[in-house]
């Protein structure tokens, strides 16, 4: 009997069938929404306002139809990383790109983007391997894969229209076993700055923090799958340092935009790429998140440190989409950031006890499935796909408002006790990973 891999996270967790999925990597497999509303108008000057500069305030409510469609053109972006990665666990070149840099975009049939890929991105996974796993399938063991890659726009028309010379990065979600372990080591550990990597206190919430309470925390298998390295494979957060340090380099005095695309397991890679970057190149005024369907990255202190850069996040949410829910809980979002000078408070004790308390993070558009005339019912699985995401997004109306879709789900009576239970069983299976021992 063949033994499959499993594409990402959700099919194991979520139980559906992977092979009545479609083939990402055909494009004429399935149709991936585009801008269905008017032609897109040159941002011109109002670009850093669509990148997030005033956190997209009266943009979302209703949405605005050029950010509509500027949010659709980076989902196109991370489908184009979807559509290039080698699924097929047979392949020699299995979890790697099957097209090259200069025809990525047309082999996935995103033909006229007026960009061109200059560096591709790889992920490795930090899990230690037994040795019995020498006799297990290869692709079981595939510790490093190819995660996405940088474009930059090159085309001039391209450029008048978006006002500025725009980088992409986009990264794909889960493919691979290593990256579907990592997803699962959910409790948070402490993110460092590798320019200055020592256990000094750290400065945040208006207080000094030492490592062990108040400082920036992230869920401990993105983190891995960012910073790790083997032999003489560079992590991706070096490859994506060293590929923005060409690009600045490359385009001096040049207005620049960086927009980090990415759907699910990408999608918090994408945030953890955007902190890092705002780390490592302070010089950089905006850079800009779309994420589509992304679990949550860190605490409340990593927030409050993302807030204080000036870094953009717009996360897209389907209501129905279970991803978005998890790991850990959340406390309350609305709760000051400041959190930690109030001595003695139940959640101060609560934070410092517990490796499981996240916060999410930037501004939401909060859709939903079952408001969709597209969508009868509530499919679980369909609900985390980066195609329905894009055809939520294309379908809102511009005249309706986006929260009338959290009043309609309360109206409904959502089937939280089933929900909960859902989540419960996924946290029970999570602690027990993260207690597990890989090299018994």
């Amino acid at each position: 009997m063949q033994i499959l891999a499993p594409k990402n996270i959700e099919n194991l967790i979520l139980g559906w069938n992977t092979e009545a999925r479609p083939n990402l990597a055909s494009t004429s497999a399935w149709t991936v929404p585009s801008f269905s509303g008017k032609c897109p108008e040159k941002l011109g000057n109002n670009w850093m306002e669509y990148q997030g500069i005033k956190n997209w305030e009266g943009l979302l409510d209703p949405l605005d139809d050029n950010l509509r469609g500027e949010i659709i053109r980076y989902g196109h972006f991370v489908e184009a990383a979807y559509r290039a990665c080698n699924f097929d666990p047979s392949s020699p070149s299995y979890a790697m790109c099957r097209y090259s840099k200069k025809k990525l975009f047309p082999l996935s049939g995103f033909t006229g983007t007026g960009y061109r890929v200059s560096k591709y991105l790889k992920a490795t996974s930090g899990i230690k391997l037994p040795s019995w796993v020498d006799k297990a399938p290869k692709w079981m063991a595939k510790q490093s894969s190819w995660i996405g890659y940088v474009a930059i726009c090159h085309d001039q028309r391209e450029i008048a229209r978006l006002g500025r010379r725009d980088v992409v990065i986009a990264l794909r979600g889960t493919a691979t076993c290593l990256e579907w372990l990592e997803n699962l080591r959910a409790t948070l550990t402490p993110i460092l700055n590798n320019n200055n990597n020592n256990n000094e206190n750290i400065k945040c919430c208006s207080s000094v923090c030492t490592l062990n309470n108040c400082c920036p925390m992230v869920e401990s298998g993105f983190l891995s799958l960012y910073t790790s390295m083997m032999g003489a494979r560079q992590s991706l957060q070096n490859m994506v340092r060293d590929e923005i340090a060409r690009i600045k380099k490359t385009y001096p005095g040049e207005t620049l935009s960086f927009t980090i695309a990415g759907h699910s397991l990408g999608a918090a890679l994408a945030t953890l790429t955007a902190y890092d970057i705002k780390q490592a190149f302070k010089e950089i005024p905006l850079v800009t998140v779309i994420s589509f369907g992304g679990p949550r990255v860190g605490n409340h202190s990593f927030r409050y440190h993302l807030d204080t850069q000036g870094t953009k996040i717009l996360r897209i949410v389907n209501s129905d989409d279970l991803i978005t829910k998890v790991p850990g809980f959340v406390i309350d979002n609305n709760y000051n950031d400041n959190f930690t000078e109030k001595s003695g408070h139940w959640i101060q004790k609560l934070v410092e006890d517990t490796q499981w308390v996240y916060a999410d993070v930037g501004c939401e558009l909060r859709l939903s499935s079952s408001d969709s005339p597209n969508h009868n019912g509530i499919n679980i699985a369909a609900c985390h796909e980066l195609n329905t995401y894009l055809q939520l997004v294309n379908g809102v109306s511009s005249y309706c408002p986006v929260r009338a879709t959290a009043k309609k789900m309360m109206q409904k009576g959502y089937n939280v006790k089933r929900l909960l239970s859902l989540f419960l069983n996924i946290a029970v299976l999570i602690l027990n990973l993260d207690e597990f021992d890989l090299n018994a």
